[in-house]
């Protein structure tokens, strides 16, 4: 596939994530579904009411009574059934027949007539709003990446036997349920989560890095010692250095809050220099101050720059590359930078973005994201 019409939206961090490692193929670039250009003021209304209702029931959560009960709600609404005994779970949903009548209403038109320009190059989605938009006004060579572990019927047409959407599947489970919404065997592949050439590129020597760090002990080098030396090469001596340890918030920045925990357990360990924390902010400038206000909270204020980094970004483009560049580098203080991302030390201030919608609630006893998977 040398050129593609390639399609996010922005909502969070999971599906542009998704579709960054394609930006060297996508024609035009990667558009973004519910900012283009090309999208009417109709549309983009639309968007805007989604992408708020995602957005406020994230952060109402923290609303005492009144919030956990509008987020369990919530979260029985994207509730997704066990994976088994297998069976046919084809039946459309109400969140899949709404989404069909919005399709039918116009909801995701404009990026697909747009795409219409260059009907011979395929269409790569990594939203499913986006692909059921493409495939209803019976668009060919649709492809969407799903971005989820699991997922919930609406990522499936209303008929999905009729529908020609090819799904890119980021695991065999994952394969089988969207064959339980009646998706076609032959339209699904089992393709794992798309990730960027920077990580696939050192991703051997990187594993081989830090399988002795991880492995302090050696007892999986002992009973898999020799697959890994097939597989990876011979891994080197163990390198005396901090374990690192990478907390990422996702794009609704609901469980900034987490880091007090983390901090407050690894605080022994960070200030005696034996572990390193990667506090991720992502865009969003108020989760960062967030964290600097519970280090200096906790008095860990001398610990940044040293043993805890916080990664911020202007741009969502910044900080996937930041990032990767985060999850390939030796973690020893030393990354270098991409721009104005940067794992900042003591001061800073960015502007912040937009955040996540998801297809399904992260608190649900069979969930979607591995985020993420993002």
């Amino acid at each position: 596939m040398d050129k593609a019409w390639v399609v996010a939206v922005d909502m969070g961090y999971g599906h542009q994530r998704a579709a960054y490692p394609f930006r060297d193929i996508a024609y035009e670039g990667i558009i973004t579904a519910n900012t283009g250009a090309m999208v009417d003021p109709a549309e983009r209304k639309r968007w805007k009411i989604l992408q708020s209702l995602y957005e406020g029931v994230s952060r109402f959560n923290k609303v005492p009574v009144i919030g956990p009960w509008l987020w369990r709600t919530y979260d029985r609404f994207q509730a997704i059934s066990p994976h088994y005994p297998f069976r046919d779970l084809s039946k459309p949903t109400l969140g899949s027949i709404r989404l069909d009548r919005l399709m039918r209403q116009g909801f995701g038109s404009s990026v697909v007539e747009h795409t219409r320009e260059r009907e011979d190059l395929p269409l790569l989605t990594t939203f499913f709003a986006i692909a059921l938009a493409a495939d209803h006004t019976g668009r060919k060579d649709v492809y969407c990446i799903v971005t989820d572990t699991d997922v919930n019927r609406i990522w499936a047409a209303r008929e999905p036997a009729k529908s020609r959407i090819n799904y890119l599947a980021p695991t065999p489970l994952n394969r089988q349920r969207l064959m339980q919404y009646g998706v076609p065997a032959e339209r699904i592949y089992f393709t794992g989560f798309p990730l960027p050439q920077e990580i696939v590129t050192n991703a051997a020597e990187d594993l081989r890095r830090r399988i002795p760090v991880l492995d302090a002990r050696g007892a999986f080098r002992h009973g898999y010692g020799r697959m890994m030396d097939a597989e990876l090469g011979p891994a080197p001596a163990a390198e005396e250095r901090p374990l690192s340890i990478t907390f990422a918030v996702g794009g609704a920045g609901a469980q900034a809050e987490l880091a007090r925990d983390i901090l407050q357990s690894l605080s022994g360990a960070l200030r005696e220099g034996r572990m390193r924390l990667n506090l991720v902010a992502g865009v969003r400038a108020e989760v960062e101050q967030y964290f600097r206000q519970t280090i200096a909270e906790l008095g860990l204020e001398a610990e940044l720059g040293r043993s805890i980094h916080l990664l911020i970004a202007p741009t969502k483009d910044k900080y996937f590359a930041t990032f990767n560049q985060l999850r390939s580098s030796r973690l020893d203080g030393s990354l270098a930078s991409s721009g104005p991302a940067r794992l900042a030390s003591p001061a800073a201030t960015v502007p912040m973005r937009p955040s996540d919608p998801g297809s399904v609630s992260p608190r649900r006893r069979h969930r979607s994201r591995s985020q993420n998977c993002g």
